[in-house]
């Protein structure tokens, strides 16, 4: 269980940390509705620019917070919660455009990941009690 956790905690991490810091002005197939970078794709969903930035901010921050982990355990669980409840909100987003299925495939999987990694780390924290 703990190499699964070790190995989601490192595709959330690298995916997210990769699409707010590499992808951020690039144009992709999973960008909602037409959008070509991230400010127009949150443009899309009616949101503002500075929710662009609030919303990176708090997945940049989880991002980092589940690779702490790897060094301070208690940052896992609310860094994963967190990446949880954001992968969640991006999937209702991409729905409420109507998005097309394989838009909504990255923050899916991102939102599986985050919660196995949630579940992982609450299962490996209750063993050891």
């Amino acid at each position: 269980m703990k190499i699964l956790k070790y190995l989601l905690t490192v595709a959330v991490s690298l995916v997210v940390l990769n699409v707010w810091f590499f992808r951020f002005n690039q144009s992709t197939i999973y960008r909602g509705g037409n959008a070509s970078n991230m400010i127009e794709e949150f443009a899309v969903y009616g949101l503002s620019e500075t929710m662009v930035y609030v919303i990176g901010g708090l997945k940049v921050l989880a991002a980092l917070g589940l690779l702490i982990g790897f060094f301070k355990e208690k940052t896992i669980i609310p860094s994963a919660g967190l990446m949880t409840v954001l992968m969640f909100g991006a999937m209702i987003m991409h729905y409420r455009v109507a998005d097309e299925a394989i838009k909504y495939l990255p923050a899916g999987l991102m939102f599986v990941f985050s919660l196995g990694i949630f579940f992982l780390q609450s299962n490996l924290n209750a063993s050891k009690k």
